[in-house]
């Protein structure tokens, strides 16, 4: 596990210097405390950090093949790196390591650019070829690691983290207008766009060749829905389990402690059961949970951690929110990100950091099992649709927008808000209802003349429908899956996990999204995934798996998600920072937003009138970025 960076300047005659190199390794350190390295050559250099996992003494990079004249910087871990380098091998090539990153070199150079194509595991890489004079660049199929390019017409420069990119002096610091508004309106900017103009995102399961003065990216895997498997429900489970205990296995492969991360739902609960089979001594489990009893789950992860005699660690949340989010903005968030659970996903790392160095987590099943309450909300839909449209515009949806949130977690009140608003979007994007938190209509309210120059209404939601587009034939479900794999989950859920844990220099890994779990799920028929509208019967082939070897109250109990309540801490301890932030000031300065529906929004949400705390977040959080990364620099 690691950080990579570097830099390629097209005329040969263009040196590049150590010490940038060495810069853009030195603001990731956290990503890889262990070591550092860098490859210096006329006009290219690369660069890495290191957090050692396999062959701690002889895995430093970069690593060269055996002339010298390829050489790699890799981010990640490859669970099958022995048996690639086992045929590797037998084809000829000679190792100088055990490491799963000169594994990846030599793949190269056997395979050319389908090489990634043999690779089972979470990974980012660049190799610079000498010989040709080419660099090629390969983000693992799920997108599990990050990496970011900035190309022009002189140089290419990449790196795990935008913080890396921003060490050379000569790349702009221009804030995308579509990027933003995305982030405001999902809480997370999608591939390939950054915050920056200038600077995209290597997509998930894509390759991208620079050679002698042209770039190609390239997608090399994808997935489909097929034919639904013309198997028993039993022999589904059976089936399902064996994949599932596999991709535990291979990702136990580490020379340092290991362990997971435990919230008491079905997913963690999954992992640790399947980890507890096969290790010989106790797992080792983190749990988290707050002082508000309806954000507290750590009584199931405690069943859990009792029926499988792991080694338990809890910690207890206690705002120190201000000092928390201004860390986290400045050194480790340099895009902004919206989603509520960075706190607690970093809370819990940092926990884990102190016991061991790599963890298990289940983030994944929500995407391949349907257990998101969007998937019930559009099985609902179809009902509520059957109401005159006059009786739900002027009856039901002013009657509910009048009702006063309430600070539980979710409960009636909140999701039937939640569920009212969703239902005013167009049919086809109902799906991210509870995935969106700006309407066109507060857009025309909150953003400034110049910003709404900048944009296409037409195009607020193009990438939602170019996903659902690309499974036009499939079931809704399967769309609905697909458009969450190729979105939340890896610009939301995979960011959250994989700042947060690197920000405390932790490995995680994320069994549940192996590429053959994922193919395996699309050959389950939608009805076993969501088997009816209410919530135990979501994910339910897994739960149905799982019987084996869950109690029934985890199984079977209500979904809550990970969350912090953000919504009350900004009428408390974050309401200094709030006013400071989004004071008409700051506003005015930065230039985007209306400054009178910001205070609007300030004075309902503490007044109590609407939970505006997801809105009131996202500008937070971009005001703190912009200060950091714009205003300051």
């Amino acid at each position: 596990m690691c950080g990579i960076c570097g830099m390629l300047n097209f005329n040969r005659d263009e040196k590049v210097e150590e010490s940038v190199v060495r810069q853009m390794c030195k603001v990731i350190t956290h990503r890889g405390p262990d070591d550092e390295g860098v490859y210096v050559q006329e006009n290219v250099g690369i660069g890495m950090r290191r957090l050692s996992i396999i062959d701690l003494a002889g895995g430093h990079q970069p690593i060269c093949n055996e002339d010298g004249t390829v050489w790699i910087v890799f981010n990640g871990e490859i669970y099958n790196y022995q048996s690639v380098r086992a045929e590797l091998i037998r084809k000829g090539h000679q190792f100088s390591t055990n490491s799963d990153t000169e594994t990846i070199l030599h793949a190269f150079e056997e395979y050319g650019e389908a090489c990634p194509e043999k690779l089972n595991g979470m990974f980012a890489f660049a190799i610079w070829d000498d010989r040709n004079k080419r660099l090629f660049m390969a983000r693992d199929r799920l997108g599990i690691k990050p990496l970011y390019y900035y190309l022009d017409n002189d140089c290419l420069i990449f790196g795990s983290e935008l913080k890396s990119i921003l060490q050379v002096k000569k790349v702009p610091r221009n804030v995308n207008p579509v990027a933003l508004d995305k982030f405001l309106t999902f809480e997370y900017i999608p591939a390939p766009l950054s915050i920056f103009n200038e600077i995209h995102k290597l997509r998930q399961g894509h390759s991208l060749r620079w050679d002698r003065g042209r770039v190609n990216i390239r997608c090399y895997w994808d997935f489909t829905y097929n034919v639904p498997k013309k198997t028993s429900e039993a022999e589904i489970c059976d089936e399902l389990i064996d994949i599932l205990q596999d991709a535990v296995k291979i990702r136990l492969m580490s020379e340092v402690p290991l362990g997971a991360f435990l919230s008491g739902g079905i997913d963690s609960s999954t992992i640790v059961a399947l980890m507890s089979r096969v290790m010989d001594k106790p797992v080792k489990t983190f749990s988290i949970g707050f002082e508000d009893a309806t954000y507290n789950e750590l009584k199931y992860a405690r069943i859990i951690a009792e029926k499988f005699k792991t080694e338990h660690h809890e910690f207890i949340i206690k705002p120190n929110a201000v000092d928390l989010t201004e860390n986290l903005v400045k050194n480790y968030v340099d895009e902004p990100f919206g989603d509520f659970s960075l706190f607690p996903t970093y809370l819990v790392s940092k926990m884990a950091r102190e016991y061991v160095t790599v963890v298990l987590s289940g983030d994944g099943g929500d995407e391949l099992f349907a257990g998101y309450d969007p998937y019930i909300a559009n099985k609902m839909a179809r009902r509520y649709e059957a109401i005159p449209r006059i009786l739900r515009k002027q009856v039901i949806e002013k009657l509910v927008a009048k009702i006063p949130p309430t600070e539980k977690k979710k409960g009636l009140v909140n999701r039937l808000k939640r569920f009212v608003e969703g239902a005013a979007l167009p049919p086809d994007l109902q799906h991210v209802r509870w995935m969106t938190f700006l309407s066109e209509a507060e857009k025309d309210l909150l953003y400034s003349r110049d910003l709404m120059k900048q944009l296409n209404p037409a195009e607020y939601y193009d990438f939602i429908r170019g996903y659902f587009k690309a499974m036009s034939g499939c079931s809704p479900i399967d769309q609905q899956q697909y458009v969450d794999i190729k979105t939340y989950m890896v610009d939301d859920i995979l960011v959250k996990v994989d700042r947060m844990s690197m920000a405390t220099s932790l490995e995680a890994r994320v069994p549940l999204i192996d590429y053959r779990v994922v193919e395996y799920t699309t050959k389950i028929p939608g009805m076993l995934k969501l088997a009816g509208l209410s919530h135990q019967k979501t994910k339910y082939i897994l739960k149905k798996a799982m019987e084996r070897f869950l109690p029934h109250e985890i199984l079977y109990r209500g979904k809550e998600g990970f969350s912090i309540p953000i919504k009350n801490w900004l009428k408390t301890d974050l309401k200094p920072m709030m006013m400071e932030v989004l004071s008409p000031e700051n506003i005015k300065a930065e230039g985007f937003f209306n400054p009178d529906y910001v205070e609007q929004l300030k004075r309902e949400h503490l007044n109590n009138v609407q939970n505006h705390s997801h809105r009131l977040w996202a500008l937070m959080m971009f005001g703190i970025w912009y200060d950091i990364y714009i205003r300051r620099s």
